[in-house]
């Protein structure tokens, strides 16, 4: 749920809360009106019936003319809505009620048994009728139900339908009001997803709103504190390629210059023994061409190893060269598996050295992935550099040989671990989908110098 519409859903409870004490206020004050209402009716028909003539009488045990009940006017002065029962000694008693016209249609049933539930009209209020300083009867006057319960709807109604909307309308105007303030939020939460995706992330505006500028002021020195670990982060891992880099280069010297006279020298001395051995003897003989095949075989896996630790002369035959290079020594190394296809547009001349080296690293890489993770009948390897910007290079390895994209982007393998460390250090990305039968490995590169 968004802040905007838990704002408005709060102040509806409160003012739904408000608008339940107001009709329990109103009834309240209904009731407490009709039982003044029922007091101010039983004493105007008590002073008005000891007004009336010949009620002194009545002291005598003796009955009124009916005439006179009838030519009284004693209903004129019952409040609306208000019964009262009339008992003076030698009378039966006489109840009369004013009517409650114009107050519309009766209450809801549930409204009713509420009101009824808290109000209770069965005890009226009582006033003596005195004759000469006499009491001669009571008067006793209560509010008549329906009346009383329709008279209290109606106002409920009215003020909780008053109140009611203005609170909708309050909310309505509060939402239009809000809702440019909490635009800010959008630019921060889209400055967090960029911070998320590595993207380059500037300042963010200043808001006019003081919370939310502190937020931008403590996003933008989040952000300077993750722009400056990441480049450190990077130039570290640059370096601790080039140390690489460099260690390949000792180790292939080494196995060049130690490793690689022993075995000409071992295959110069099986040959001399061959020789030497004749036909005197041929045992030894096979055994000195056993040597020999055995030593051409660990050869031969020597110069593969150094073609991987010691790159071409990028400075020499230029990046394009060596991606070529590199094709061709796969398409000769694998013969009839798979077929290596490679294309080339823009120019790469005047490439970064570590550019160039890292996205060789990395075609080697994916190269040998493609093959040792699939089983395809054709790799390409696409290259090409735009001429503008940053002027990226665009690497795609695209291979048929089947597999899950999405297993393949989650695990944590050595060379997709290595192969995305490079690339984040030359600021990078890479992206790996789904081709035609197979894996699509793309990684995009800025090389401006």
């Amino acid at each position: 749920m968004s802040l905007l519409s838990r704002l408005l859903l709060r102040f509806l409870m409160v003012a739904a809360l408000c608008l339940a004490g107001t009709a329990a206020w109103i009834v309240r004050e209904t009731q407490d009106g009709l039982t003044g209402e029922a007091a101010t009716s039983a004493a105007r028909v008590a002073a008005q019936l000891a007004r009336q003539p010949g009620l002194g009488s009545a002291d005598l045990g003796q009955r009124l003319p009916g005439q006179d009940w009838q030519a009284m006017p004693t209903i004129l002065t019952i409040v609306p809505g208000i019964c009262v029962e009339i008992a003076i000694q030698a009378e039966a008693r006489q109840r009369l009620c004013n009517g409650w016209d114009g107050v519309g249609d009766p209450a809801p049933a549930w409204f009713r048994s509420l009101f009824d539930m808290t109000f209770d009209s069965s005890a009226p209020i009582l006033r003596s009728i005195d004759y000469r300083g006499r009491s001669i009867g009571t008067v006793g006057a209560f509010a008549e139900r329906e009346a009383a319960s329709t008279r209290a709807w109606r106002q409920v109604r009215l003020t909780v339908g008053i109140a009611a909307a203005m609170a909708l309308a309050t909310a309505l105007l509060t939402a239009l009001a809000a809702r440019p303030l909490l635009t800010p939020v959008g630019a921060i939460v889209a400055g967090l997803h960029g911070l998320e995706r590595g993207n380059e992330v500037g300042p963010l505006p200043r808001f006019g709103i003081r919370e939310f500028d502190r937020i931008a002021g403590a996003f933008d020195a989040m952000a300077a504190r993750l722009r400056a670990s990441r480049d450190e982060a990077a130039a570290l891992t640059l370096r601790l390629f080039q140390v690489q880099e460099d260690e390949r280069r000792i180790l292939a010297r080494d196995l060049h210059d130690e490793f690689g006279q022993c075995l000409t020298a071992a295959a110069s001395l099986a040959e001399a023994v061959e020789m030497g051995a004749g036909e005197d003897r041929p045992d030894l003989a096979g055994d000195a061409q056993a040597i020999g095949r055995i030593t051409d075989r660990m050869m031969a896996t020597l110069k593969s190893a150094l073609s991987r630790l010691q790159p071409p002369d990028l400075d020499e035959i230029g990046f394009e060269g060596s991606l070529r290079g590199l094709v061709a020594g796969w398409n000769l190394h694998r013969r009839e598996a798979a077929r290596f296809r490679i294309d080339v547009a823009g120019d790469f001349a005047g490439m970064p050295a570590q550019a160039a080296l890292g996205l060789y690293r990395v075609a080697q890489e994916l190269l040998t992935n493609a093959v040792r993770h699939g089983r395809p009948s054709r790799v390409i390897l696409r290259i090409s550099r735009e001429e503008n910007g940053h002027q990226p290079v665009t690497l795609v390895v695209d291979d048929d040989g089947g597999g899950d994209p999405a297993s393949i982007d989650t695990r944590t393998g050595r060379g997709l671990l290595f192969i995305r460390e490079r690339i984040a250090a030359l600021g990078g990305t890479l992206s790996i989908g789904a081709s035609a039968g197979g894996i699509r490995a793309c990684a995009v590169v800025p090389t401006r110098a």
